[in-house]
């Protein structure tokens, strides 16, 4: 059986990407010739309310009633908060004074107990479980992906009235373009907060910062290395967690392990859960070795390992299973392709497994929609089990297939106690991720 064929959108900044020799002209050539409007966008340099009312517009983001002369009017007087984290050498700096935007900034470079003093962070921190009470979500918006505006949105319109969440912006200029686009969705805009810190891309969930609780109750942003991919440059990526631990006056330690967010699930109560990729990222190290790095700042009692699914290119645990609780776990059920087996085995390895409190756990099974071929080259896996828990809500991603209301009501059982939210990610699975990848929670203190 071959992969269906789809021509859909692509979230991923292909004109930074660097291709092969033979092909490097012609394929960069064409990148530009696709992309041209976002690179301008994508270059340093101060972005007036002309041309972000122009982008708007070109890409059908403004609100009902609103045409780019009224968008470019509001822009220039449209005042948003945004909060200036340091940022690493080469990113944009913003020039003194926003001519046309009139965005009122303030630097929160004063908090300086994380950037320089990780030898005092503890160590030993309690990874906290995603239904415990979060203080903030942090996403990344995707300025240059206008398919995905909507989706985040929605994100940000049902996780507001339960958490703050953090919206990370390459460029200041960006916080009135979004808050205009966004204005008729209900977000509660109290609890939002626009941040402005240099990334590569939007995956925060695998750059993000792990914030773990020490025993004294501090907590720590866990600042791992990211560099999973050798065709886009990542080194904004990899510095964002002590630059966002910065500005949200929190310590941060490094971790010289390669971990991303998404390859990592905490009970809060000595469980964590991986997939075997932690073993590929960190060979010839042995499973043993690896337990005895982590175990230098994080505190757990047992390590499960799954299978990680073929041909996806993260590998990545969230995209397998979900925890609903301590004893419950949800599983991709077995779909067609070579996954069929490795989705089996995950849900045979929890059937026999227990947590660290030796207690067996509750496997419920999830539909796995079939996967397809983007553009011939990118294999598209998408998986329920991408979802976020927050504060007494479950926002589960949904595809705009037939499996999606199977899936919702699966889930409705298995977390009575939780309001399920449906969020649209056709267009951010063609990246490989949902709503589990484009954000990451962000507990509360004791």
């Amino acid at each position: 059986m071959t992969f269906p064929l789809h021509f859909d959108f692509i979230p991923y900044p292909l004109w930074r990407r660097r291709f092969s020799t033979q092909l490097s002209p012609i394929a960069t050539r064409l990148t530009q010739l696709i992309s041209a409007g976002r690179m301008r966008l994508d270059q340093p340099g101060y972005i007036d309310a002309v041309q972000m009312a122009h982008y708007l517009t070109q890409w059908g983001l403004l609100p009902r009633g609103i045409d780019a002369p009224g968008a470019r009017r509001i822009l220039e007087n449209l005042m948003v908060n945004v909060a200036l984290a340091e940022t690493v050498a080469g990113a944009y700096t913003p020039p003194d004074t926003f001519t046309g935007l009139q965005i009122e900034s303030f630097d929160n470079a004063a908090c300086r107990n994380s950037m320089g003093e990780t030898d005092a962070a503890p160590t030993n921190l309690r990874l906290p479980a995603q239904w415990e009470p979060m203080e903030a979500v942090i996403v990344t918006f995707p300025v240059l992906y206008p398919p995905l505006w909507a989706t985040h949105a929605a994100m940000i319109a049902a996780i507001t009235p339960v958490a703050r969440v953090d919206i990370l912006i390459s460029k200041p200029e960006w916080a009135a373009a979004i808050r205009l686009a966004l204005q008729d969705y209900e977000i509660v805009w109290q609890n939002v907060r626009f941040l402005h810190v240099a990334t590569n891309d939007i995956w925060v969930r695998d750059y993000g910062p792990i914030v773990g609780i020490g025993a004294d109750g501090t907590r720590v942003a866990i600042d791992a290395i990211f560099d999973p991919l050798d065709t886009y440059p990542q080194a904004d990526d990899d510095h964002m967690p002590p630059l966002w631990a910065d500005a949200s006056d929190m310590m941060s330690r490094t971790f010289d392990l390669h971990i991303e967010g998404g390859n990592i699930w905490s009970d809060g109560a000595g469980t964590l859960i991986m997939s075997e990729e932690i073993l590929h990222r960190h060979a010839p190290m042995t499973r043993d070795d690896i337990e005895r790095g982590l175990k230098q700042v994080f505190a757990f009692d047992k390590l499960i390992l799954t299978p990680f699914l073929w041909r996806e290119e993260t590998s990545h645990v969230d995209l397998v299973c979900k925890l609903a609780d301590a004893r419950t776990i949800l599983v991709g059920a077995p779909t067609p392709f070579r996954n069929a087996e490795r989705l089996r085995a995950t849900a045979e390895l929890f059937r026999r497994e227990t947590n660290a409190a030796s207690e067996p756990y509750q496997v419920i099974e999830l539909p796995m929609p079939a996967p397809y071929l983007n553009w011939l080259v990118y294999p598209v896996w998408r998986s329920y089990t991408n979802a976020l828990t927050i504060n007494g809500r479950v926002i589960v991603p949904v595809f705009g297939i037939s499996k999606d209301a199977e899936a919702l009501a699966i889930y409705r059982h298995a977390m009575p106690d939780h309001d399920i939210i449906p969020i649209n990610c056709a267009a951010s699975s063609n990246g490989g991720g949902a709503v589990h990848c484009l954000t990451k929670e962000i507990p509360r203190g004791a």
